[in-house]
């Protein structure tokens, strides 16, 4: 309004009307700018929103405790977490052989993985009754 009337008045001002217009297309290009900026901005939060929801979803099982198979202790089940082993269910599909060599080179040579599996494949499926039958029959995770 103050625009238009100092437009259309005549006066020693009416030289610079179109400086104000220029003022005032500036000022608009500034707030459509900030605007554009702030949008993207936003839509780029939600996005790393979206990935950290993604992400927190697929969340790896808890670890089971190894140590209650007969023949893991403290030390073995650290080197097993190590390797990447931590559940019954990641023992039981293990590969005795493959899980010797991590054991050997730990330095724990004298291991047998092979009692551990069977008793980490009974633990998995949750027949506990036939697990600690089994660690009955078992010395040290070997049969006796």
């Amino acid at each position: 309004m103050l625009a238009m009337y100092s437009f259309q008045e005549a006066g020693p001002n009416s030289d610079l009307a179109w400086l104000l217009f220029v003022v005032l297309g500036f000022f608009l290009l500034m707030v459509i700018v900030g605007w554009l900026v702030s949008r993207r901005n936003g839509d780029q939060v939600e996005a790393s929103n979206e990935a950290h929801v993604q992400h927190s979803e697929v969340r790896p099982a808890p670890a089971d405790d190894l140590v209650k198979i007969e023949g893991i202790g403290p030390k073995v089940a650290k080197v097993l977490h190590e390797a990447g082993i931590t559940t019954f269910e990641a023992l039981a599909q293990a590969n005795a052989t493959e899980v010797q060599k991590v054991l050997s080179a730990a330095g724990l040579q004298m291991m047998n993985p092979e009692g551990w599996i069977e008793q980490a494949g009974l633990a998995a499926k949750g027949d506990w009754a036939g697990f600690e039958k089994l660690q009955g029959e078992l010395k040290g995770g070997k049969r006796k």
